[in-house]
């Protein structure tokens, strides 16, 4: 997961992901906004459903997180595709609408998002 963290001219903190990751780019832009208390959450979230079957769900405005012990899914709250209606050999460009990456990657961008928010802010 390739991404990087900028500051625009009002000071707002965004991001920009790697093409297969431009959902959680989108979320962090949408949902977090540079709002460490919603990392602390997260993180907390996790420390409770390791070592279990359990699953933690953020729901936001625009973006859900869903999460497992091992892998974290962002998905757009407006997605709804037919499928019925595509040609053969065509598909959906939905990478700003789902990401899926794994936790350990997920926690470790997240702990560089905290980083420079805080430097940054």
């Amino acid at each position: 997961m390739e991404y990087e963290f900028m500051q625009d001219v009002t000071g707002q903190v965004t991001s920009r992901f790697s093409m297969d990751h431009e959902a959680v780019g989108h979320w962090l832009n949408e949902e977090v906004k540079g709002d460490v208390s919603v990392l602390d959450k997260i993180t907390s979230a996790l420390a409770e459903i390791k070592g279990s079957e359990r699953q933690w769900q953020l729901d936001g405005h625009e973006y859900t997180l869903l999460m497992n012990e091992e892998e974290i899914m962002i998905r757009a709250n407006q997605i709804e595709f037919d499928t019925g209606e595509i040609e053969e050999g065509m598909s959906y460009y939905d990478n700003e609408s789902i990401a899926f990456c794994g936790v350990d990657d997920f926690i470790d961008m997240l702990v560089n998002y905290r980083d420079f928010v805080l430097k940054n802010g």
